[in-house]
């Protein structure tokens, strides 16, 4: 008997070290294949190629392309690897160009796995070809400087509202952890110009929708691996399809957008904020013009199709809007105060302007003003360089493509990738990059640098559509604060921030610690 288990434990040894043997055979096969084609790359592990740091949590998907962009700073582009999947990082400034704008025809889509089991997938971030075209000619218009402007009393109401929250923490004697302090601010902004729900976060950190929006960006294992996954390697992800934690959310939101709606219509319930606009979008097909903008037909030139949003639409879009627009501009806000507390002569330079054209303007801190803050555009513009929140884009091509001056031919599939966060710590184009200079943004700075390699929101086509909602939000809260208040460093704060490794979004892994301190 004992013969014939030693029998069969050496069988099975031998069965599993051929195993083990095949399977590191066929990942260094795998891992050859940018070297015959004559594409430097960055040298992969079996078998995770280049991600492995990442599956173990010891460092973000952001730091990870960070790291492959400085390895080869001399070449254009640099392979690797993904399990056996090849993809290429782009290093070079009028590549980039051509990715994002030029050939935008053969890299329009991100290449992402999209659950279509999950509603809440059909959004604009995730959408491809036909399908994203159609929906981004169509919400467009929802961006315009008339809609912001008939949005910023919300805006600015729930900004005076965040002040007088900080005062009480200062009389409290209270530091603050300062993202959520923010991240409450921009649920409460989105709430309201989204979905009119007037929750008041601020006051009441518990409501649901605060939780809920912690939900959706909480870092998690879970969440940590399946972001990972669906960068790596989109067909194991639809093979294995984890969740992420995320399926709460997404019922959560379907059944409140649907509420929402119901009450609206039924009610006949009008109201200027982004969930009125979707409802033209449901109801007619595209949204009502501001007024002054040129028409046919009663809509807009260039709104594509008339086709009516589905109410699985509608709540993709209504969700993906709420869940963008909190988290990046309190991630930008928070970190803008963080870098603001450790230079304190750049802090009280922006008080100077913002004391100065608030005096101009009465007091009052309106949409006009917020665009005369030339040196506020610059602090913003410097803070989402040094810490971009969406700090990697992706695209694939969906055609062979020949590499502009090069004999490299892009297989139809392979995906690219640019390291925003690469290019923004590049001391090529931002010399001493870890020091904040809102002077890289002067006029005369940005004609001097070529113009694609600075992409906080991306950019071309599918640049972040709601650029101008998050720079607005980010600015009004930094003006209702900066207005009234000093930022001061505390024993928690932590100068050289590190970065949560299962955060999809760039996140301090510390929190943000500082001290509010009264100006008058």
């Amino acid at each position: 008997m004992a013969l014939l288990l030693d029998s069969w434990i050496a069988e099975l040894v031998v069965v599993l070290s051929a195993a083990v043997l095949a399977l590191y055979l066929w990942f260094s096969s795998s891992y050859r294949y940018w070297k015959n084609k004559g594409v430097p790359y960055a040298e992969p592990t079996v078998p995770f190629g280049n991600f492995w740091r990442n599956f173990f949590g010891h460092e973000c998907i952001a730091q990870t392309m960070q790291n492959i962009y400085n390895q080869l700073p001399k070449e254009r582009y640099v392979g690797f690897y993904g399990f056996h999947r090849p993809l290429l990082l782009i290093r070079d400034p009028e590549l980039i160009r051509h990715v994002l704008i030029k050939d935008f025809g053969t890299f329009h889509d991100r290449g992402l796995f999209i659950d279509d089991e999950e509603p809440l997938n059909k959004h604009l971030f995730f959408l491809a070809g036909k399908k994203w075209r159609q929906l981004r000619i169509k919400l467009s218009p929802t961006f315009t400087s008339g809609k912001l402007k008939g949005m910023f009393k919300t805006i600015q109401d729930c900004g005076q509202e965040m002040v007088d929250v900080i005062g009480e923490m200062v009389d409290r004697g209270e530091s603050v952890e300062v993202r959520e302090l923010i991240a409450r601010f921009t649920t409460d902004v989105i709430s309201s110009v989204a979905f009119g729900q007037e929750c008041n976060c601020q006051r009441n950190p518990d409501h649901e929708f605060r939780q809920w929006g912690r939900k959706i960006f909480e870092p998690s294992w879970q969440a940590g691996i399946a972001f990972v996954l669906n960068f790596v390697s989109p067909t194991l992800m639809e093979y294995v399809r984890i969740k992420g934690g995320r399926s709460d959310v997404s019922k959560y939101f379907q059944q409140m957008v649907a509420d929402t709606v119901a009450y609206r219509e039924k009610n006949n319930f009008r109201r200027k904020d982004f969930m009125d606009l979707l409802i033209q979008l449901k109801n007619k097909g595209y949204v009502d013009p501001d007024k002054g903008e040129t028409v046919e037909n009663g809509q807009q030139k260039g709104v594509g199709t008339t086709d009516k949003l589905s109410m699985d639409d509608l709540a993709a879009q209504a969700f993906v809007f709420f869940a963008a627009g909190f988290e990046t501009s309190s991630t930008a806000t928070s970190f803008t105060l963080h870098e603001l507390a450790l230079n304190p002569d750049i802090q009280s330079k922006l008080q100077d302007e913002i004391d100065a054209v608030l005096e101009e303007n009465g007091g009052e801190i309106s949409y006009d003003a917020i665009g005369k803050m030339t040196y506020l555009d610059k602090v913003v513009s410097e803070s989402l360089r040094k810490h971009p929140p969406a700090a990697v884009l992706n695209r694939e091509c969906n055609q062979d493509y020949k590499i502009p001056d090069s004999d490299v031919v892009l297989e139809k599939g392979t995906p690219v990738v640019l390291s925003v966060l690469g290019l923004h710590h590049d001391p090529t184009h931002f010399p001493d990059p870890d020091r904040f200079d809102p002077e890289r943004f002067s006029e005369e700075a940005k004609a001097k640098r070529h113009p694609y390699v600075y992409l906080p929101f991306g950019e071309g086509p599918r640049i972040c559509i709601g650029m101008r909602m998050g720079l607005l939000q980010t600015k009004v809260g930094l003006t209702n604060i900066l207005s009234k208040y000093s930022m001061r460093t505390t024993q928690k704060t932590v100068a050289n921030l590190h970065y949560h490794p299962r955060s999809p979004v760039l996140m301090a892994k510390s929190g943000i610690h500082l001290q509010f301190v009264r100006r008058f």
